[in-house]
C-alpha cells in the first residue's frame, strides 16, 4: 500500500504543477509540460510560444519559477528546460485557446470551428477533430454539440495513444461553453495504417475564411 500511495501522490503532484505552469505562464504562450522524476532530479520540460518571458532577464524569472516550484510542491532539485513552439496549429491547447478566444469575443462559433480545423490541416496534421459543447446559441438556448472533423482520428484502442488532444472552456455571455481539441501530429505512424491516404478536406472546411470582428460589414 505504501508505494501504491507513493504512486497517487506523484501523479497528484505532477498534475498540480502542470495546473500551476499553465497559470503562471499563460502569458508566455503555454502549451504543453512534461514531468519525469529520476534519482536526482525532477526534469520539467514546459513548451511555449514565448521562451523570453519564462527565462527573464539574465534568467531571473527562471529561477524564481524554479524556487517556487521546490517551495510550492517540495519537489527535490527541479530542472526546468524551455522549448519554443513554432507550429500553433499543430498544439492542441493553444488551438483550443485561440478558438475559446473568439468565442468569447461574440463570433460564430461554426465559423470559427471550420476555419480552426482548416489551420490544423494545413499545417500538417493527419487527422484532427474539434467539438464545441455548452450554451452555443443564444443566451436562455438549450445546450448543444457542433463537431467538426477532418482526416483519420482514433478513438479507441492503442492507436488512441497516439492522439494529442486538449480541453479548454470558454465563458461567454451566454454560458460556458467546452472546446476540445484532437490531432494526430504529421509523420505519426498506426500499428492498423500502414499507408495514409492522401486528405481530402469536406468543401466547406477548404472553403472557410478567419472569422471578421464583431462590428465589421460581415457582422454575423
Amino acid at each position: 500500500m505504501a508505494v501504491e500511495r507513493k504512486f497517487i501522490e506523484d501523479a497528484i503532484t505532477r498534475f498540480r504543477i502542470a495546473e500551476f505552469l499553465e497559470k503562471e505562464l499563460d502569458r508566455a504562450g503555454f502549451s504543453k509540460v512534461e514531468i519525469q522524476r529520476t534519482p536526482m532530479v525532477t526534469r520539467i520540460a514546459v513548451d511555449v510560444t514565448k521562451p523570453g518571458k519564462v527565462i527573464g532577464r539574465k534568467g531571473k524569472s527562471i529561477r524564481d519559477l524554479t524556487d517556487m516550484i521546490q517551495q510550492k510542491f517540495g519537489v527535490d532539485n527541479p530542472h526546468i528546460s524551455i522549448t519554443e513552439v513554432t507550429k500553433t496549429e499543430l498544439e492542441p491547447r493553444l488551438m483550443a485557446k485561440s478558438v475559446v478566444r473568439q468565442i468569447e469575443m461574440g463570433k460564430n462559433v461554426r465559423r470559427i470551428l471550420h476555419f480552426s480545423l482548416k489551420r490544423i490541416m494545413d499545417a500538417g496534421a493527419l487527422g484532427a477533430e474539434i467539438v464545441a459543447s455548452g450554451k452555443i446559441g443564444a443566451k436562455g438556448a438549450r445546450a448543444k454539440t457542433m463537431r467538426v472533423s477532418a482526416g483519420y482520428v482514433p478513438k479507441s484502442g492503442e492507436p488512441a495513444r497516439l492522439v494529442s488532444e486538449a480541453h479548454v472552456t470558454a465563458y461567454p455571455k451566454s454560458g460556458a461553453i467546452g472546446v476540445m481539441i484532437r490531432l494526430v501530429l504529421p509523420g505519426t505512424q498506426f500499428p492498423d495504417k500502414r499507408v495514409m491516404k492522401p486528405i481530402d478536406l469536406p468543401r466547406v472546411i477548404a472553403a472557410a475564411e478567419a472569422v471578421p470582428e464583431p462590428g465589421g460589414e460581415d457582422k454575423e
